[in-house]
């Protein structure tokens, strides 16, 4: 395979979680110390791990920045941070506690005159944009309100100002266990075929890692299937 594999650590109150569709009220704790499950991560040669603030997504500024700094300390995995970053200080915070790329979603909806600063200050590849999608509509905020807007239009005009990263969620699929939206990675890719998309939401095993890698998608997060023994470290390794 050639697809990148991003494994998620979703975290609240500093524990490693995760929802269902966005639901704080269906929060399973897998682990209460997320440093462990990074570390095991690195061990079976993973280079690149997603971790979402949970927290901070609900809050609207980042909450478990403790964790980056202890997974950076811990590890020398790539680390992409998202949730709650809403202000030049949040952003700042996250890069000073060890992301190298910070996602950002509800803030590129809200105030894109803001992500297009931060774009242009850190560049392409440190910035990446989260569209995260339920019923073709982009939706923000920890996923608790929806925007109205549609997810390619919304992608080709950030796309046309030098985006080259893009981290698309299926709500409806995301944490179900149930395969991912491939359908909807195909139309995103024949509309901006350089794009790195990144998959996220309903991997519930490999021969879906592999779909999508058929599919010409270039990455792929996931965790639930992790968590719930779907996917085991080693076959992922060996496939």
């Amino acid at each position: 395979m050639r697809i990148e594999l991003i494994p998620a650590i979703d975290i609240i109150d500093g524990k490693c979680v995760r929802l269902t569709q966005g639901d704080y009220s269906s929060q399973k704790v897998y682990n209460e110390n997320p440093v462990e499950v990074a570390r095991e991560f690195a061990d079976y040669g993973i280079r690149r791990l997603h971790i979402v603030d949970l927290d901070g997504a609900k809050s609207q500024h980042v909450v478990n920045l403790q964790v980056v700094e202890q997974i950076r300390s811990a590890t020398d995995l790539v680390i992409d941070f998202g949730g709650g970053v809403k202000s030049d200080a949040d952003l700042q915070k996250a890069f000073d506690a060890g992301a190298d790329m910070v996602t950002i979603g509800s803030l590129a909806v809200k105030q894109p005159e803001t992500f297009l600063r931060w774009l242009d200050i850190f560049g392409a590849s440190r910035i990446i944009l989260g569209a995260d999608v339920r019923n073709g509509l982009i939706s923000i905020n920890g996923w608790q309100e929806e925007d109205g807007e549609q997810l390619i239009p919304f992608v080709r005009k950030y796309v046309e100002k030098g985006v080259v990263q893009v981290l698309c969620t299926d709500i409806s699929k995301d944490g179900m266990l149930q395969g991912p939206a491939i359908e909807l990675y195909r139309q995103v890719l024949s509309s901006f075929p350089d794009l790195h998309l990144i998959a996220s939401g309903g991997v519930s095993s490999i021969d879906d890692i592999k779909a999508l890698d058929e599919a010409g998608v270039p990455a792929v997060v996931f965790g639930k299937a992790i968590y719930e023994g779907k996917i085991k470290l080693s076959d992922l390794v060996q496939a």
